[in-house]
């Protein structure tokens, strides 16, 4: 129609001043209406601009739309919601500014406008609902927006809008989606039916769908699957997962292009990583399936990690980071004895195509520039790698030797940098679909490379390449630094954390460099101040609850660092050093207690109760400890003090006295022995406290030839 003349556009703009001049001086109501007409039908045909929308603004303000949107009298030959209408038509036009859009008045208008989606609709009210749609949407953009939508009921509105395939529901699921992605735990805590509702609805259609819309859903989809809170727990969700895994068996046992697979493996990672495998059934049809899932991620990794094509590698690294996800729960499916849904056969096949993937990953990574170093596909790289070195290590051996350099490297340069900047090392890092929500770049990647490195400082060719790229001393500052996070969180030690794991694999590795290169532990300055930390740490953690098993780790690794280290500075006979050994005689003394054997009738020799359930976790160290101690003894000749004011030795005796030898296995008197030896001949009062409480006999009777020849020699 071509563009309005110069004399048009100037006659309505004095029209519309002529307007605002009546609604601002009007004597009655049926003349502001009048003029109230005519100005929303300028706004509804967009003739308003920014400076007229703030006359309007100015002229009424939010006082005449809001009698508006409250009158139940209409007219005459007008439709019901006439006023109503004309109320919502203003306040979208208001909504256009921003300031406005997060204005209370506006705010306090959402369950309006949530009622108007859910209203029933006619032909007359789709203005209403384009307008209710608007203003929701400017809502949204607003700071204080969304948190207002989701606790306004803005949510259950939408699902209802779309479940109902309402008037503009696309309007309504985009704006789901808008607010999922900000809030997704508070919606699915405040909405979960509604939004099971619509999941249930979507992944209906995705079943049934027979073209394009199925890989359409498959992006859609991952929207809805809550990390926050599980669908297993609800039989309604199940129903839904069960859809999918079906629909998405449909779609991976099909001959695809490229295009479509993605989407699919994209899905299928999303699902792991909020549902672990329990969407897939068990089986054999459930087992072909996480073959075949992991069997394409490990393709996918291949074809694109290996490409020469850096731009490919580029596009395609949120579809790795997604096999990732399925090849990390590829490696813990296979690593399950029991309740695996893998057959022994599929796991020795996968772990040979992963072995291929993990070659390229390790490829890409010894071609990571240092100007890369900050990608989080670098990162979601190192991370999977670490998943794999935890577990298999006797795989591509000289290919992780050759990477450890650069390993050693990245990872201090990430600590390095989050210290420098004072940012807390991210804890819980999604890894999956190159997701760094909730994550604090630098990332803590030691805290993933932690446990094959554990593995690797067990053999001699990786541990030499580890020490000389400098990995104790920053494991060290790793060690300082987490014990600092772990004791400065408030209530940080009332449950697990991945800090409290990683300081016990930490510990581990410690423990192998101890036992295998002790020379290195005396000449490698760090390792004091890892002992001065030990000292105090163990006093504070040994009385806390629930973390015996740190508090073990802690105990016997000190206790072995004391034994090489016994010269030093840090070990002298200071109030640190003796509360240090005070804890450790705490922990070692207190693991065993005498309980009734209901089998014999007798007394026997059982765990305590308060380490019955860390045994399992604890009990390598507990002997280890033992060991320790006894070659302490010799080397602190204030030991033996400290031993007999814990009066462990009188419990002992009258422990051992009292219960049926038969209760006690060899490697348990074996420990016993080697400390009450050590003991008997450091230090006559201790030799004098066993003999007094009939040593002589129960070292007889439990076969401690050693200690008997001991107490005999004058």
């Amino acid at each position: 129609s071509g563009a309005a003349p110069k004399g048009a556009a100037g006659a309505r703009s004095a029209t519309l001043k002529r307007c605002l001049d009546v609604l601002r001086d009007a004597s009655n109501d049926s003349e502001q209406f009048a003029a109230l007409l005519l100005v929303t039908k300028a706004v509804k045909a967009g003739e308003v601009d920014s400076k007229t929308r703030r006359q309007i603004f100015d002229a009424i303000g939010f006082t005449f739309p809001n009698r508006l949107l409250t009158s139940r009298e209409p007219p005459s030959g007008c439709p019901e919601h006439t006023f109503r209408a004309l109320g919502l038509t203003l306040l979208a036009c208001f909504c256009t500014d921003p300031e406005l859009a997060g204005h209370s008045q506006i705010l306090n208008k959402i369950p309006t406008f949530n009622d108007v989606l859910v209203s029933p609709c006619d032909p007359d009210s789709t203005s209403m609902i384009d307008d209710a749609y608007q203003c929701l949407t400017a809502v949204m953009a607003t700071p204080r927006g969304p948190r207002e939508l989701v606790t306004k009921g803005t949510v259950s509105a939408l699902c209802h809008a779309y479940v109902n395939g309402n008037y503009g529901s696309d309007r309504a699921l985009t704006l789901l989606l808008g607010l999922l992605a900000v809030a997704e735990a508070k919606c699915w805590q405040r909405d979960a039916p509604h939004l099971l509702a619509v999941l249930s609805k979507l992944t209906e259609e995705f079943l049934n769908a027979e073209d394009m819309t199925k890989f359409e859903l498959c992006e859609l989809l991952p929207h809805f699957i809550p990390l926050s809170s599980p669908l297993t727990r609800d039989s309604k969700g199940s129903e839904c997962l069960h859809r999918i895994y079906e629909g998405l068996a449909k779609i991976l046992g099909s001959k695809l292009s490229h295009s479509q697979r993605d989407p699919a493996l994209k899905l299928a990672a999303c699902l792991m990583q909020a549902c672990g495998p329990e969407w897939i059934p068990a089986g054999s049809t459930g087992s072909k399936f996480l073959a075949l899932l992991v069997n394409l991620a490990c393709v996918e990794v291949r074809l694109t990690l290996e490409e020469p094509d850096p731009m490919e590698t580029e596009r395609k690294k949120e579809m790795v980071t997604a096999c990732y996800v399925l090849m990390e729960m590829g490696i813990q499916e296979c690593l399950k004895e029991e309740e695996s849904l893998l057959e022994e056969a599929q796991k020795m096949q996968l772990i040979r195509i992963m072995e291929e993937a993990f070659g390229a990953i390790i490829y890409y990574l010894r071609q990571v520039t240092e100007e890369e170093l900050q990608d989080p596909f670098v990162f979601a790289s190192v991370r999977i790698l670490g998943a794999w070195l935890a577990e298999e290590t006797s795989a591509l051996k000289q290919e992780i030797c050759e990477l450890l350099p650069f390993l050693v490297r990245y990872a201090k340069k990430l600590f390095n940098s989050g210290i420098d900047e004072g940012l807390p090392q991210a804890d819980g890092v999604q890894a999956g679909l190159a997701s760094t929500e909730g994550s604090v770049l630098p990332q803590d990647a030691l805290r993933f490379l932690l446990p094959g490195f554990c593995h690797l400082t067990a053999e001699d060719r990786p541990r030499e390449i580890l020490i000389s790229e400098g990995a104790p001393a920053l494991l060290c500052e790793y060690f300082l630094h987490q014990w600092k996070v772990l004791t400065s969180e408030p209530g940080s030690l009332t449950a697990l954390t991945s800090t409290e794991i990683s300081l016990q694999t930490a510990c581990g590795i410690f423990l192998n460099l101890v036992v295998t290169a002790p020379d290195f532990i005396r000449q490698e300055k760090t390792f004091c101040s890892l002992m001065d930390m030990l000292l105090k740490a163990l006093p504070f953690l040994l009385p806390q609850k629930d973390h015996l098993v740190l508090a073990a780790n802690v105990a016997t690794l000190g206790l072995m660092m004391a034994r090489v280290l016994a010269s030093s500075a840090v070990l002298q006979e200071t109030q640190s050093t003796k509360e240090f050994f005070g804890a450790t005689i705490c922990f070692l003394s207190e693991a065993h207690t005498a309980q009734a054997d209901p089998s014999s009738h007798q007394l026997a020799l059982a765990v305590s109760p308060a380490y019955a359930s860390a045994w399992g976790d604890i009990s390598e160290l507990w002997f280890l400890g033992m060991q320790a101690l006894a070659g302490c003894v010799p080397l602190f000749p204030w030991l033996p003090q400290a031993v007999l004011q814990a009066r462990w030795l009188e419990a002992l005796s009258e422990v051992l006295a009292r219960v049926a030898p038969a209760s006690v296995d060899f490697e348990l008197i074996a420990a016993f022995q080697g400390v009450l030896v050590e003991l008997a001949r450091a230090s006559k009062p201790c030799r004098e406290v066993i003999l007094s409480h009939h040593g002589e006999e129960w070292a007889n009777l439990y076969g401690m030839a050693a200690l008997e020849q001991c107490l005999s020699e004058q």
